[in-house]
Order: structure tokens, then sequence, then C-alpha cells
């Protein structure tokens, strides 16, 4: 149980708030590139900001805050020039990064663009998604992850439907894997993946440099427990987890309070690890909504469950009403470790997992076990 000022603190992520401060100090995902492709202008919405994101003709990106700082008016309505961005309303024109550069009705000697810093951000394109860091600078560097950045295999990306609950309900999810039995088994026991032979026999989370590793157990045929599925929940807000040669990253991008966008990237290795040649833009798949207009949810796939449990549970989770037990010790561990470092930016410190060494981050691997790999 929360009180109702710890609840708000870990699940508020406007500009100022702590946890919106704290998620700020990662890139996180705003959109798939080649939604920019034909139509090079797109409205975001991320971490209670409402932004333009938008391709330059030059090849580069730019994100800037909606409203032009002159009048009010929208720039996803603005023309591009070059790598900049012009108010159609008065004609003040922007850098990618908020600078304005020219006001046509000031005097040619007036120094007032100087004086007006737009809010625009760092905007870079990995796997096919475009991440932007809409923290202070200097901006650590984008990760690269294993599945976004591995050449020996294919990739593909999926998007879901936009959930609508607090970012923290799905991830807290990631930590619960209990849930599993019940909400995705009907309580029959049979484990997630059929190539397990028995249920899980215990579950553990570890702490480690990039978030919390979830390891599952199952007593071999001596009754000892062996390690059958390893994978971590990476902070702050991405879970990556592996079957067989598959292996995937979910993102839950706090969009605001109580919107979370939900992207999928999947990284198929080549059976002889062969390099293979990376498009631009990888394959792409759109999820239809996992409930009616009227709020009836599907319940015939595991996606659709999830959402069910995570949106029913609130548009934010009012934590000062549950009951953990036990089982929950995940979910009690991410917590600790979320204060802990929503304290460490307050301090003015980098939070766990943010990348400045560009050695480390040629390729960042995560140790991970599969259930197809478990001998009994």
């Amino acid at each position: 149980m929360l009180s109702r000022e710890e609840n708000d603190l870990l699940t508020r992520v406007g500009r100022g708030t702590p946890a919106g401060n704290f998620l700020r100090r990662y890139w996180q995902p705003v959109a798939v590139a080649a939604e920019l492709n034909d139509k090079p202008i797109k409205r975001v919405r991320i971490l209670g900001e409402d932004l333009v994101l938008y391709r330059g003709q030059d090849g580069g990106y730019g994100l800037v805050e909606e409203r032009c700082p002159h009048r009010g008016a929208s720039l996803a309505y603005g023309k591009i020039e070059g790598d900049n961005i012009r108010c159609v309303y008065h004609g003040w024109l922007f850098s990618p990064l908020g600078k304005c550069l020219e006001q046509p009705a000031e005097p040619d000697d007036s120094s007032f663009k100087d004086r007006v810093k737009h809010p625009g951000y760092r905007v870079e394109k990995l796997a096919g998604l475009l991440y932007a860091y809409l923290g202070p600078e200097p901006a650590p560097l984008l990760p690269r992850y294993d599945v976004l950045a591995r050449n020996d295999g294919v990739r593909k990306i999926k998007v879901h439907p936009v959930l609508d609950c607090n970012w923290l309900q799905p991830m807290e999810n990631s930590v619960d894997p209990t849930h599993t039995t019940y909400l995705h088994f009907g309580g029959t026991g049979k484990p997630i993946h059929g190539d397990v032979k028995k249920a899980v026999d215990k579950h553990d989370f570890e702490a480690f440099e990039h978030g919390i590793m979830k390891k599952r157990y199952v007593k071999n045929g001596g009754g000892q427990l062996a390690l059958v599925n390893a994978h971590p929940l990476v902070f702050p807000n991405m879970l990556r987890q592996c079957h067989g040669r598959e292996h995937y990253i979910q993102y839950r991008v706090p969009l605001d309070d109580t919107h979370t966008a939900f992207i999928q990237v999947y990284f198929t290795e080549s059976k002889d690890g062969a390099m293979v040649d990376q498009p631009d833009d990888p394959p792409l798949e759109y999820l239809p909504p996992y409930k009616s207009d009227d709020g009836v949810h599907r319940m015939d796939k595991v996606i659709a469950q999830d959402y069910m449990a995570w949106e029913t549970a609130g548009a934010i989770y009012d934590r000062t009403r549950e009951q953990l037990g036990a089982a929950d010790r995940g979910i009690i561990l991410y917590r600790k470790l979320l204060k802990e470092q929503i304290d460490k930016v307050a301090a003015g410190k980098d939070p766990i997992g943010v990348i400045r060494n560009p050695e480390v981050n040629r390729l960042i691997r995560f140790e991970t076990v599969t259930d197809s790999a478990r001998g009994d």
C-alpha cells in the first residue's frame, strides 16, 4: 500500500514533477520513422507535452512545442524549410531545437528573436523508431540495445492501441509473473510457453545495472531448482523478452498521466548467425483495438487480457487501497528502485541505465535464458 503522496510521486509525469524529471533523463520513442515519409509533420504527445515532430528536407528531425510562442498557432500546420519549421501565422522560423531564427515582421536590426527560446528537443533514429530526449543537457547516448542494433537477423515493429491508463500499471505487470497462471490460463497452472513441461516453482528478482532481472525456476529430476527463463525489466519503462531465437522489447511510453503508448520491436536471429542488410524502415504492423467502442475488453488474446487488467484498475490506479502479498516482491522492488532513482535525479545525478560511454554503447547485450534452452 502506498500513501496518496507516494502514488502521485510515481505516476505523475508532467514537466517539473519528480517522476517526469526522472523519465526525461532517458530517450523515449515518440513515433515510427516511416510515419513521416509521406506526411513530414506529425503531432505527438509525450510526458504531458503537446509537440510537433517533423522531418526536415535535409533528412534531419525536429521536435518542438506545438503552439508558436508568438500568438499560439499550431506548428502542425507549419512550413518546413531545410531542417527548420516556419509558423504560417506570422512567419516565425524555428530550428529543430526551438531556436527562433527569423521574425519577418520585426525591424531588421531587432534582437527580439535572439531572446525567444521555444521548447525543442533532440531526436535520433534507431531501428525504425524516432527517439526524443526531453531532459537537460548534456544529453546521454541513445542506448544501442541488442534488439535495436544487432544485424545478424531481421527486425519488425508492432504498434499497439494506446492504453487508457497510467504508465506504471503496465510496468508493474512486468514484475508480476504470477498473474500469468490466472489471467492468461484460467488457473490451470499451465506455464506461458508450451515447451516448458512443468509449472514454475520459484520466481526471483535481482537488481542489476540496467534494472531488474526476472528469473523463473523449476525443479529438475533430482528435485533441485533449475533456471529456465531470465529476462530483464530495463529502466525506466521497457520490458525485454525472448523466446528461442526471437527477442523483443516492449516500450510503455507515458503520453500523459492517463494514457500510455505501447510499442514492440522484434528481432529474430538468423539460424546460422549470418548478417542481414537492414532496411531503413523495418516492417510495421498496427494492431486493432482490444476493446469495443462501448469499452468491453476482448479476452481472446494474451495482450488483450493484459489491457483489461491494466485499464480496469483505473486511469491512475489508487495504490492506497491495495493489499500486497509475498508474491508481489517484484513490484515492491521496482517501486523501491524507482524512488531511489527519482531521488538521484533530484540530487543532480544520472539514474540507473543512463549511458554516456561510447565504448559501452557499441552494443548493449542482455544475457537472457529462454524456455526452449532448458534441459531436464
